[in-house]
């Protein structure tokens, strides 16, 4: 096995390594681009852990050279394998399972929440989350729009909107009132989505795609891309007998059934079989379908998926990430009480929220694999397994083989890990579904 991930290894691109430093934010290269946000394009499949560094620091002290942290994973547990001992697969017990895609976080334009509107609601029909109904009302900060049990939430970028390298896939019960939107749309009668003409938004027609299934091709006003199914049962990719999400008194619930699917795209040559035993690892998730170009991950077991495909410019693709690593001080930063905790670089870029049936397991097993984070971006962070049951949640960010020694990161993407019940065993207040799974 490792001699076939050696194999792997030589076949991608010449991997650039960096080593920063934290005190200047100046890497050691002079592939650095001058801006807010570290050159985060350089991190590539192929970048070893072990060459960027964390500090240990507290709030407005000098970093001595004895506080440095190296985030090393070759130098977690190394026992981590694919079977048990005895041949068996660790996941055949289900100590634990993945439950629900629930929400894709990604930033719109600071500024442009019309747009926002007039895509996720006047377009998709997403319902308003009337948790964040306040923000919508304002045209302001982050707004939640709910399809199904499954939620975007929207915060503003910083000012720019991020575009998904990857796809969306949508179900919707039919396709007759968004193609009806967008002609009126075209046509120019459409008021409330006027404001889209000067965006990049786009809708390619209605075709049969490669599984044989009815589909509409959509980009939003920045550039994302979503393809949206027609349902061949309704009822059951809704599911709302089993959860919701809150839906505003008076307004109708959302004309979207599920996020069908998320796609990553990863660089041409990455490491597919380990991207699928890393969920199988940590989150006890099978595996729906590999190929030489994409793997599939089963989030649940009503057909969601999670799925990570070679860009389809092949060697062409350039500059493949999902993350956006700041090292750049805030004031909510600096006031953080660390008490010796590792201080991790913030991160700006898309994140997916999924809920598990067994938080501390999964827990140990980042643990065990050394891929925990926190992203002092946001107030919930947990650095030890007592806050993640605390706080319902922990983060993850890179992605690797556990039956590669070296740790080698495949992708990094952001996953916000959330559990199904608190600490005292009650429902957690956003799990979607109605029951706790036994």
């Amino acid at each position: 096995n490792n001699e076939g991930i050696q194999q792997q290894k030589t076949m991608r691109t010449i991997q650039t390594l960096f080593v920063f430093n934290f005190a200047y934010c100046i890497p050691t290269t002079a592939a650095f681009h001058s801006s807010r946000h570290l050159d985060s394009g350089s991190f590539h499949p192929g970048i070893h852990r072990s060459n960027v560094l964390f500090i240990t620091r507290r709030p407005n002290s000098s970093i001595p050279s004895n506080a440095i942290h190296q985030f090393n994973r070759a130098n977690a547990k190394n026992s981590v394998v694919a079977n048990n001992e005895d041949g068996t697969n660790p996941t055949d017990k289900r100590e634990c399972q993945i439950l629900l895609l629930d929400h894709l976080n990604i930033n719109h334009q600071k500024g442009q929440h019309s747009l926002l509107k007039a895509f996720y609601f006047d377009f998709l029909k997403c319902a308003i989350d009337p948790r964040k109904y306040e923000n919508y009302s304002a045209g302001k900060k982050t707004v939640w729009a709910n399809i199904g049990m499954n939620q975007f939430h929207l915060p503003e970028g910083n000012p720019e909107a991020q575009v998904l390298d990857g796809k969306i896939t949508l179900i919707y019960e039919s396709l007759d009132g968004l193609r009806e939107r967008y002609e009126r749309f075209f046509d120019g009668t459409s008021v409330e989505m006027d404001v889209l003409k000067d965006s990049k938004f786009d809708v390619r027609g209605i075709q049969t795609n490669d599984q044989g299934t009815i589909a509409m091709q959509v980009t939003d006003p920045w550039g994302n891309h979503f393809e949206i199914l027609q349902s061949s049962d309704p009822s059951y990719d809704r599911a709302a007998h089993l959860g919701s999400q809150p839906i505003l008194d008076g307004h109708p619930p959302s004309e979207g059934l599920a996020i069908k699917d998320l796609t990553i795209h990863v660089a041409p040559g990455s490491n597919l079989e380990g991207i699928s035993r890393f969920y199988e690892r940590i989150m006890g998730a099978s595996t729906v379908n590999i190929s030489d170009s994409s793997v599939s991950i089963a989030v649940g077991d009503r057909g969601q998926t999670l799925t990570f495909r070679c860009h389809p410019d092949g060697l062409m693709a350039n500059n493949i990430r999902h993350h956006d690593f700041s090292f750049e001080s805030s004031e909510e930063v600096d006031n953080l009480e660390y008490d010796g905790k590792t201080s991790y670089p913030m991160n700006y870029g898309p994140h997916i929220s999924l809920y598990i049936s067994n938080l501390p397991h999964a827990y140990q097993a980042a643990v065990d694999l050394g891929v925990l984070y926190v992203n002092p971006r946001f107030k919930r962070r947990a650095y030890t397994e007592t806050e993640a049951i605390d706080q319902c949640m922990f983060r993850i960010i890179d992605v690797v083989d556990p039956l590669d020694e070296t740790k080698e990161v495949i992708l990094r993407l952001e996953h916000e890990v959330r559990a199904v019940v608190t600490m005292d065993g009650k429902k957690y207040k956003s799990y979607p579904l109605f029951e706790i799974p036994v």
